[in-house]
């Protein structure tokens, strides 16, 4: 059984390989946002893993280059 992510934890879906933050739980789903804001999808929990140290910062510079380009 997979663990279940706290809120605000950035995570890697493994079956679509995209990186996002857990913005919650819906059923059996965990709901993750890309860095720098986006649309939602629903993951497998069994499919996520935590980000790695370089995969974390990437989606730092993600949404400081998001933040710069809005103003």
């Amino acid at each position: 059984m997979a663990r279940r992510e706290g809120i605000g934890a950035l995570v890697v879906d493994t079956t679509t390989d995209k990186i996002g933050y857990v913005m919650g739980h819906a059923g059996p789903y965990v709901q993750l946002r890309p860095p720098g804001g986006g649309r939602e999808w629903d993951a497998d929990p069994d499919a996520i893993r935590q980000a790695t140290d370089t995969e974390v910062l990437r989606a730092r510079v993600t949404e400081m280059n998001r933040a710069e380009r809005l103003g």
